[in-house]
């Protein structure tokens, strides 16, 4: 078998003639290149066309071909032969026979049987990196056009096989009796859209006539009298198409809209949606970002409901709106300052009553909140924080809002002004160390009702305080750390409040005294702790060898002074004499941003033990050489505090925390008490009595709580470390729910499920795995216990277990349920059933919340290309919806 190698310049293929083997010559004979050249030079010139004007090739073209070459000067054509290839500028044709006809100066392309009959070595067309594979190809050199057949070729997201394909040029195709598709095999896909003609101009359109889709070689009755489908890899404006749907506000068109793509840096979606009741929903969301500086994303959303029609007794009308907005600065945009924003806004009712919302996660979020802030730091000796924010806080249910518009504060860094100037710092002198800090707020307290009204301005409170910490550490017996200091703090407010007794209203009338008012105060603290080490070995032949006891005990001093000079004093009368007046304290600064001080002197010790239990047992792995460490008791700590000032009561309860590791880095039981050793009266109110004085235990446990959670899966018991998957940052969680989805996944305005990784089913499939297939399976557990037994009711306040739960029974198959069990209440928790199926080319999942207030389903099958994301089938039933 001979391999030949020649290069044609465009002198020579003017004079050229290149013959095709007769077709009853089924031997051809081999001949080398230098004969080739040499019966080229030969060729009898007269025939040529005097009168025909020349045409030149602009380029060289390169031929080879592995079995033979074969010239005919009588065609004038040249005849390539298995594995043949032509490199004319930058493009390329491979084939089994290639045919290069020079009196037309055209190329014919052809695949060849091979030892079985079977089509193979079809021709291959490249060229600008673009690959186009049909059964045959007519080139022409002149016009660079050309004639495909049968063509298969790759765009976007799109496969396209077109029967017959006119080249222009290397930037429009004319395309008759075309298939595209997203599905991977073009020749027998899942789907197909069929048209009889196309425009095709590669990395921008498909323009089409006729056109209308076949689902597995069926036709369906979706149909166009024309299309259009975008190429372009970059983001383009166009038509959002809206799902039907109907639901107790009628029939509906939901989330239909336009997209725009403003630029490379912002985009902007309008969505909306329209009830035949005359309910209406809108949205605006835009994304932006701008490399290695910031990048964000924005939401508006509004709705206005209507309940029943007007004119019927039961019709109402309701309105409720949602703002959300995320921006994140890049920390190489610069060093010194950053900007963010996580901001989660609206009415209280949104999440509860919206109709445009699937994610469970949303209705059973109790609480919004956000905050923008900007930091800037002022490099230097010392150094100084600047940072500036606004906050929001709302409870949903009781429709409270809070607000610090702005928050300012500024901290200067610790400084050591006795310290040498070099070395280490030894002493108490010398370790001693001061800060300032300073925090200003406007807070504004109001309800939801007043939200962006100037009523809700009128409760403001402004104010500003400084902080000046003292302090110094120092060492005794080089065992015992002690830490002493003081903190001077000064209040400044923008009103106060003088309260007096009116008898003609007969009640306590507050006054509001605008203007600047300040008051300081300051307190004394010391420390001292130490750390103890207990070791019990058991040797090393043993599997537990070693347990080891970490204690780390503390005891701290603190007093703070009565600011009596604060409080003045009003007298109202004595209910039971009204010719006695009983006098009432209070100070001006009750009801201030910060506050009043305290006017109760206090001198307290506090106590505080910290346990660590630790073991070194032997490995399991006989070639580790080294044992094992494991933590048994992980952060038993107790404290409590007694009062040297307090004339009862003076020992407040023991605090009791800890957690206990079951299973190293995956399962801790975390728990806390509060014991306490004062007795209950018979109005069950605390006395000055130890419990144990009066006929009981040691201490009373007044409250207690046990929780811990746990995620394990197949590969836990393949012997594989399963990567934590619980980002903060997944869809669900953005939107409102949990990480965990213990209350269930969330779900998009399209009602796919949100999904933090693809299925295993979508990599490249092994027909072996479906033999010898595992099923992957993850579980989520979650469980509370909270007790309550302060006045001694002896009650369980909170006790549930909840689970979330997947498994892939087949490649393409996924199942999950989310769900738990309230003990307490006796009843399930939201409970949520789902169901995936990979479908090659389509994706179809089904969500069930099967009772509840959220009781629903959904039901959707979708295209998984996203550029043909709004062909989709969905079914669903609205929560709010009642059979």
């Amino acid at each position: 078998m001979l391999l030949f190698s020649h290069v044609l310049y465009p002198q020579e293929v003017e004079t050229s003639s290149i013959p095709v083997p007769a077709e009853k010559d089924t031997i051809a004979p081999a001949i080398n290149a230098q004969e080739i050249s040499q019966q080229l030079q030969l060729q009898d010139t007269v025939k040529t066309d005097s009168l025909r004007r020349p045409q030149f090739l602009t380029d060289i073209v390169d031929y080879t071909a592995k079995d033979y070459m074969r010239l005919s000067p009588k065609e004038n054509k040249m005849y390539l032969y298995n594995e043949a290839k032509i490199i004319y500028g930058d493009m390329t044709i491979e084939a089994g026979l290639i045919i290069i006809d020079n009196a037309k100066n055209e190329v014919y392309a052809y695949g060849i049987p091979d030892s079985t009959d079977t089509y193979s070595q079809a021709p291959i067309f490249t060229q600008a990196q673009r690959t186009v594979e049909p059964d045959s190809i007519r080139f022409n050199f002149d016009t660079q056009r050309a004639l495909v057949y049968n063509s298969r070729t790759q765009e976007s997201e799109f496969n396209v096989k077109g029967m017959v394909t006119k080249r222009e040029n290397d930037s429009v195709y004319f395309m008759k009796n075309v298939r595209f598709t997203t599905s991977e095999d073009v020749d027998d896909p899942d789907y197909f859209f069929y048209a009889r003609r196309i425009k095709f101009v590669p990395d921008k359109k498909i323009v089409s006539g006729l056109v209308n889709m076949y689902i597995a070689d069926v036709p369906t009755p979706l149909g166009l009298p024309f299309g259009y489908f975008p190429l372009t890899d970059e983001e383009t404006s166009g038509f959002i198409i809206p799902s039907f749907g109907d639901s107790q506000f009628g029939y509906n068109l939901q989330n239909g809209g336009y997209y725009f793509a403003i630029s490379d840096y912002v985009d902007l979606l309008t969505l909306g949606s329209y009830y035949t009741n005359g309910s209406y929903t809108l949205e605006f969301s835009s994304n932006y970002a701008n490399r290695y500086k910031y990048r964000g994303n924005a939401r508006i959303r509004y709705e206005k409901l209507f309940n029943s029609q007007r004119g019927f007794p039961d019709f109402s009308e309701r309105s409720s709106y949602n703002i959300q907005w995320s921006h994140s600065q890049d920390a190489k945009a610069n060093p010194t300052s950053r900007f963010s924003a996580s901001v989660n806004l609206g009415s209280s009712e949104y999440y509860q009553e919206s109709i445009n919302q699937a994610n469970q996660g949303n209705y059973l979020n109790n609480t919004l909140s956000s905050s923008v802030s900007y930091s800037k730091t002022f490099a230097g000796e010392p150094q100084v924080n600047l940072s500036l924010a606004a906050r929001h806080s709302q409870n949903t249910r009781t429709g409270d809002v809070n607000l610090s518009l702005p928050t300012l504060q500024l901290s200067m860094s610790r400084i050591y002004p006795f310290a040498p100037q070099g070395g280490a710092k030894n002493g108490i002198i010398e370790n001693i160390n001061l800060q300032y800090s300073l925090r200003g707020e406007n807070q504004i307290n109001t309800v939801d009702s007043l939200f962006f009204k100037p009523e809700m301005f009128d409760a403001a409170r402004l104010g500003a305080q400084h902080s000046i910490p003292i302090s110094t550490n120092f060492k005794i017996f080089k065992f015992l750390s002690v830490s002493t200091g003081t903190s001077y703090e000064e209040t400044w407010v923008s009103k106060t409040f003088e309260r007096s007794f009116d008898p003609t209203l007969d009640e306590v009338v507050i006054d509001t005294i605008s203007g600047f008012d300040s008051y300081r105060t300051y307190n004394f603290n010391a420390s001292i702790g130490t750390t103890v080490y207990g070791l019990k070995n058991f040797g090393k032949d043993k599997k537990i060898q070693a347990i080891r006891h970490v204690m780390r005990p503390s005891v701290s001093y603190n007093i703070n002074p009565a600011f009596d000079q604060f409080y003045d004093s009003y007298g109202v009368p004595d209910p039971l004499d009204e010719n006695q007046i009983e006098l009432v304290d209070y100070s001006r600064f009750d009801g201030t941003l910060y506050g009043a001080p305290g006017r109760t002197f206090s001198s307290a010790l506090g106590f505080s033990l910290s346990n660590t239990f630790e073991a070194k047992v032997r490995d399991k792995d006989s070639t580790a050489t080294e044992p094992k460490k494991i933590t048994l008791l992980n952060n038993f700590s107790l404290s409590t505090s007694y009062n040297l000032a307090g004339d009862s009561l003076k020992l407040s309860p023991i605090s009791v925390r800890g957690s206990i590791p079951i299973i190293q880095k995956k399962l801790d039981i975390n728990f806390g008490g509060s014991l306490d050793p004062y007795a209950l009266d018979n109005n069950n109110r605390r006395i000055d009595k130890l419990n144990i004085e009066n006929g009981g235990s040691l201490f009373r446990l007044t409250s207690g709580s046990v929780n811990f959670g746990y995620s394990f899966s197949n590969k836990d018991f393949e012997g594989k470390n399963e990567e934590d998957t619980d980002e903060m940052d997944n869809e669900t969680y953005r939107n409102g729910g949990r990480p965990d989805d213990l209350f269930g996944k969330g779900m998009g305005l399209d009602g796919d499920l949100f999904e933090d990784e693809p299925f295993e089913g979508d990599e490249e499939e092994n027909e072996s795995e479906w033999y010898n297939y595992t099923i992957p399976w993850d579980v989520r557990l979650a469980y509370s216990m909270n007790y309550s037994n302060r006045t001694r009711q002896s009650e369980i306040s909170a006790h549930s277990i909840m689970f979330n739960g997947n498994v892939e029974l087949a490649p393409k198959w996924q199942v999950g349920v989310s769900s738990g069990y309230d003990i307490v209440n006796n009843g399930v928790t939201p409970t949520q059933f789902r169901f995936q199926r990979d479908l090659d080319s389509f994706t179809m999942s089904f969500s069930w919340v099967p009772f509840g207030p959220r009781r629903s389903w959904n039901f959707l099958i979708r295209i998984k290309s996203s550029i043909l994301s709004d062909i989709k089938y969905d079914k669903r039933r609205a929560p709010d919806r009642r059979l």
